[in-house]
C-alpha cells in the first residue's frame, strides 16, 4: 500500500512541477511620467504559459535606455535632464525574442503642495452621533 500511495504521490509531483515559461513581457507602469532626480522604478511582469504572471527583476529581464542609466529595475533621470521622453526597452534574459519597447513621458510640472493635516482632518465639533 505504502508503495503505491508513492508511486501516485511521484506521478502527481512529476505532472505538476513542470517549468513554465515567459510567452510575453509587459510594462506596468505606476505613473504617465517619470520625475527628473529620482529613481523611477519600471515594473515588467512576465506572463507564464499558463497565464499566470510573474514580476520581473534586472535578474531576469536586461533593462537599457539610451538617454539615461539604470540601477536594477529603476531608472534614474538626471535633474539637468532636458528631453521631453525616454524611450525603455526590456529584454527577457531567458530568450532575447521576448521584448518591448515604450516611450515614456518626463514630467514637467512641478508637485503641487499637499494639504495640511487640518485641511484632511477637521477638528471634531463636540456633537456625538448616538
Amino acid at each position: 500500500m505504502k508503495q503505491i500511495l508513492l508511486l501516485l504521490a511521484l506521478t502527481a509531483l512529476a505532472g505538476g512541477l513542470k517549468a513554465q515559461k515567459v510567452d510575453s513581457i509587459y510594462f506596468h507602469l505606476y505613473t504617465d511620467s517619470l520625475k527628473k532626480g529620482q529613481h523611477n522604478y519600471i515594473n515588467v511582469d512576465g506572463k507564464l504559459s499558463n497565464g499566470r504572471w510573474m514580476p520581473m527583476t534586472a535578474k531576469d529581464v536586461q533593462f537599457s535606455c539610451e538617454e539615461a542609466t539604470f540601477e536594477g529595475n529603476q531608472l534614474i533621470i538626471p535633474l539637468d535632464f532636458k528631453p521631453a521622453k525616454v524611450t525603455v526597452k526590456a529584454v527577457l534574459k531567458s530568450n532575447h525574442s521576448v521584448t518591448i519597447e515604450r516611450t515614456i513621458w518626463i514630467k514637467t510640472l512641478p508637485d503641487g503642495d499637499l494639504p495640511t493635516r487640518e485641511e484632511m482632518m477637521p477638528k471634531p465639533t463636540g456633537k456625538r452621533r448616538n
